[in-house]
């Protein structure tokens, strides 16, 4: 696994300095992820459109514009519109789908300078975690072959892991966004619901939970990204004005909790390494205590989980009777139990997601910032939708995704930084939450929080 030699941000001053041209930056990552082909994490190229597109930037540099930035390759997942783009879903259904127009964050990334090289791998409608589809096949993890980066956003996060970009554009309606980082070691945002403009796009299945989500080497430049992409927009009218002065940092009630307030199993690696870690920032001065959320009866994913396939069902099940064969065969299952499920449960998935929120809401009262973990586990084999075993007990096919999507129920704000590795070194991530509306508190505090996981462990001594 290669992280890029320079940021987005050491690039963007490079090219708007002429230390180097646009074009050139665009030229090499092409590249590189010509040469990762077997990675599977960049799908859809068009080296004529992105030298074009690179040329331009070139040209708006020459005319005196200033770009933030200015030559950036960017990947962006497979279920976001770019004009003139081929844009999938991972679905037979868009196999042949040309973008019409960008979607308001792809139309900002460019206006700041950034340049697309290729679109990344995604699940069937980014509706599993393991990224595989019947278009395109699975994505492999950057450190070994034959394990996957999680989904749906694993295109994007093993093309940043690997080197091919510095700076990848997700989805996240679950976890899409940081599970994925976490498991290939980058850094994965997942913004509140509404702090960068959704759409023009394809309709979602998932109700009001889906954002769009930077992910790279860094906090800066998730949070560079972010700054890009963020604000009101009229055409999305859930789109929000985000808080715009942080809170004093020092001044920040962080709390830890080891397992969410879950009774799930995280293996041991994980565990350790979490306590490990929040050792490591409590002696180097933040004030941490360990507490953990108060859920609702029946709190679950699963007593969720009818939301997803009822509008997987309302989206594609007319295409599924049709002939189901055309889906991923796991999509398939969870259109054909979208198909069952009654009006009253779909009201009771709707009425424990609003539960799961209020119970957040009390929780970030009396707390700034909550440190969990992202992933009860590191990587797994990518013919399996989950491990085998987690925590020493049998895990279901989601045991893996436990700790993220109450966060997009609740239309948080959370990041996924690096946090540890296995004796393989296979990566681990912190997931650190804020209430809604503190995206730069968060990504402020996170770049703290980095640096002080990057320092050397003796400072816990």
């Amino acid at each position: 696994m290669t992280k890029p030699a320079r940021s987005a941000r050491d690039i963007a001053a490079d090219v708007g300095a002429g230390r180097t041209s646009a074009a050139e930056t665009a030229k090499a990552a092409l590249a590189r992820i010509e040469a990762a082909k077997a990675l599977n994490a960049v799908v859809t190229t068009d080296p004529a459109r992105t030298l074009a597109e690179a040329a331009a930037i070139d040209d708006r540099l020459r005319a005196g514009e200033t770009m933030p930035l200015a030559g950036v390759p960017i990947v962006v997942k497979d279920n976001i519109w770019a004009s003139g783009w081929r844009v999938t879903q991972g679905s037979r259904l868009f196999a042949d789908f040309i973008a019409s127009q960008d979607a308001i964050a792809i139309e900002r990334l460019r206006k700041a300078g950034a340049v697309i090289v290729g679109i990344g791998a995604t699940s069937e409608f980014a509706s599993k975690g393991v990224t595989t589809s019947p278009l395109f096949g699975p994505t492999r993890h950057p450190l070994d072959p034959t394990l996957t980066p999680g989904g749906s956003s694993g295109g994007p996060a093993a093309a940043v892991a690997a080197g091919l970009v510095p700076l990848a554009i997700g989805t996240d309606a679950g976890g899409s966004s940081r599970r994925p980082p976490a498991h290939v070691g980058v850094t994965g945002f997942k913004p509140s619901y509404g702090a960068i403009p959704y759409g023009p796009g394809f309709a979602e299945p998932f109700f009001g939970l889906s954002v769009i989500a930077p992910i790279a080497a860094d906090v800066a430049d998730v949070a560079l990204a972010f700054e890009t992409m963020a604000g009101i927009d009229p055409r999305d009218p859930d789109s929000a004005v985000i808080a715009r002065e942080p809170d004093d940092i020092a001044r920040l009630r962080i709390a830890f909790s080891p397992r969410l307030g879950l009774d799930v199993a995280v293996d041991d690696v994980v565990a350790n390494g979490l306590v490990s870690a929040v050792a490591r920032l409590s002696a180097a001065g933040l004030g941490i205590t360990q507490r953990d959320p108060i859920w609702p009866a029946g709190a679950t994913e699963e007593s969720l989980m009818p939301l997803q396939h009822a509008g997987l069902a309302a989206l594609f099940g007319d295409a599924f009777r049709k002939d189901p064969t055309v889906f991923d065969p796991d999509i398939a299952k969870q259109i054909e139990r979208g198909l069952t499920w009654s009006g009253a449960d779909v009201a009771r998935a709707l009425l424990a997601s609003t539960a799961i929120a209020n119970a957040f809401a009390a929780f970030f009262a009396e707390v700034d910032l909550l440190l969990a973990p992202t992933v009860p586990c590191v990587a797994w084999p990518f013919t399996q939708l989950g491990p085998d075993m987690i925590g020493g007990r049998p895990a279901s096919p989601r045991g893996h995704a436990v700790f993220t999507p109450f966060v997009n129920h609740a239309r948080l704000p959370a990041i996924s930084l690096p946090c540890g590795a296995d004796a393989r070194g296979l990566p681990f991530g912190l997931q650190i939450i804020a209430r809604r509306g503190q995206d730069r508190t968060l990504l402020r505090a996170a770049q703290q929080i980095e640096a002080l996981l990057q320092r050397p462990a003796a400072i816990s001594e």
